[in-house]
């Protein structure tokens, strides 16, 4: 097996578990350790894994954001709900902006049957789901693709993002640590916030596990959200926290579809 195919087939099982050991990986492979290392190495300076002690991990942590496949994985029924509550603030004829995030990302499928519209968006999901569909205008961002969150950031998206004005902006992240939100990619950030300045109102949609979480970069404080859209599942000290900060929230509850 070449190392490319092998790096691939490792990224594959980090997708798959979240985390692996590299004793195991070199099992599996028939390799050394060493090679292992070596192919880790190769990984993370790619910024697609990080090492841990042992062995290499996909998760999020302060520092490091998981590939968007892997994102993908992660309350999948909470982020459905977030997204049809989302869609259900989209009135026909408007324009409006949609980020790289996984949570984000996934109103696309609740905004089919909201026409006309127009949609910009730098989520390449988003723009494979909409673009064939009548009676919706999307506007892609261009820039630099990155594979880790299937989108396009750099000077291209910002420029663009610069010269355009809608009506609504809905955003994901990573952290949310007291009354802000984080990120660990400063460009990543550096988009959302060009979203967030073209829009006449932002949401922010996140699903519970997010909060009590720390990133490197700080994105915004959550007082400059319309509201935060999260599921009744957030623990009531932390509802508690946002309403003393005086945060609107809307709470999505189980079973419900918008």
């Amino acid at each position: 097996m070449r190392p490319d195919e092998r790096r691939q087939r490792i990224m594959d099982i980090l997708m798959d578990q979240g985390s692996a050991s590299v004793e195991d990986l070199a099992a599996r492979f028939g390799v050394s350790k060493m090679t292992v290392h070596r192919d880790l190495d190769e990984l993370e300076q790619a910024g697609l894994l990080r090492k841990v002690h042992g062995g290499a991990s996909i998760q999020s942590s302060p520092q490091f954001e998981s590939d968007f496949r892997y994102r993908e994985k992660i309350a999948v029924e909470e982020k459905r709900r977030l997204a049809a509550r989302a869609a259900s603030l989209v009135e026909p004829g408007q324009i409006i902006f949609v980020d790289d995030g996984s949570t984000a990302g996934g109103i696309a499928e609740h905004l089919k049957d909201i026409r006309p519209l127009t949609v910009i968006t730098n989520n390449l999901g988003v723009i494979a789901r909409l673009a064939p569909i009548a009676g919706i205008d999307v506007i892609a961002l261009g820039g630099q693709y990155s594979r880790k969150f299937n989108g396009f950031f750099g000077i291209l998206t910002e420029e663009t993002l610069g010269s355009l004005k809608g009506d609504i902006a809905f955003l994901s992240s990573s952290a949310i640590q007291g009354d802000a939100a984080y990120h660990q990619d400063q460009e990543v950030v550096k988009t959302k916030r060009q979203m967030m300045r073209a829009a006449g109102r932002s949401y922010l949609m996140v699903d519970h596990a997010k909060f009590g979480r720390s990133a490197l970069h700080f994105l915004t404080g959550l007082d400059a959200f319309t509201a935060v859209i999260t599921g009744a599942e957030l623990a009531a000290a932390d509802q508690a926290a946002l309403k003393t900060a005086g945060i609107p929230v809307i709470t999505v509850e189980e079973g419900s579809r918008q």
